[in-house]
């Protein structure tokens, strides 16, 4: 069984090393291994892969599909080294992908979501003025939330007025260029980080109370808590949730009117 997980690993290197960054996939692959383990399964089987991939019964199907697919994958690696393997087939989990209604964000929407994001409670002081300018970057830029929150300090140029994206999907690089105002709001930002971590430089550009790095799991629920307001809550929902990478990478349309 040993040989099994260390067959996972080299399976997951072998698969990054192709350039996917695979964090659901790997997390999916680790756990199904560990639950082998319990059970002290010697092979992958169809039907004990299947009950895996079902065992959280509180799951939609596109995730229990989405655990059988990880599986599969695994499976077609794995019996080229044991014959014995079984490879679960297409189908078991049949799943139709819906792909999000295309939404145009008005600029009261906009407007309202970095208002709210102004007045959240806050745990620390550069907190609210964290997501205002986080919010209104993606707004503005049109990042992917994972582009935004990666960025760090040496990504942006004040002189060119120029953000650097690093290893961003497909593992492609870019620069994007940011408007005037924008870059003024970004670097009065940057200099209340400086003040707000002036012992402890940190090198991102969007941190956390601890300095580190925002993630997304931090990102997400925090308005949609916070926010009272209905519509607010609705776009939110729809930005932070669902429709994240469809609705804020080149499909927000913001008139040069609205400074963020």
């Amino acid at each position: 069984m040993s040989n099994l997980r260390e067959g996972a690993e080299d399976y997951l290197t072998l698969r990054r090393g192709l350039g996917f960054k695979l964090k659901r996939h790997s997390r999916f692959v680790r756990s199904f291994v560990e639950s082998l383990e319990e059970r002290g399964e010697k092979r992958i089987t169809t039907q004990f892969a299947l009950e895996w991939a079902t065992q959280p019964q509180h799951l939609q199907p596109s995730e229990w599909a989405a655990r059988l697919s990880s599986v599969r994958a695994f499976a077609r690696y794995w019996s080229a080294i044991d014959a014995a393997t079984e490879v679960p087939p297409e189908g078991l989990l049949p799943f139709r992908a819906r792909r999000a209604n295309p939404h145009l964000y008005s600029d009261l929407d906009i407007q309202r979501i970095l208002e709210q994001a102004r007045s959240m409670p806050a745990q620390f002081t550069l907190q609210p003025l964290t997501y205002h300018c986080l919010f209104g970057l993606l707004a503005v830029a049109g990042l992917r939330i994972s582009e935004a929150l990666n960025l760090e300090s040496r990504d942006v140029s004040w002189t060119q007025g120029v953000l650097t994206i690093r290893t961003s999907k497909f593992g492609k690089s870019r620069l994007v260029p940011l408007h005037p105002t924008t870059k003024d709001v970004l670097a009065d930002y940057a200099l209340q980080r400086i003040q707000r971590f002036p012992d402890r430089p940190t090198a991102a550009f969007f941190p956390s109370r601890t300095g580190a790095r925002l993630d997304a799991g931090q990102v997400r629920p925090r308005l949609l808590h916070r926010t009272a307001d209905e519509l607010s809550q609705q776009v939110l929902h729809r930005l932070l949730m669902g429709d994240i990478q469809e609705q804020m990478h080149g499909e927000i349309r913001i008139e040069p009117t609205i400074t963020v």
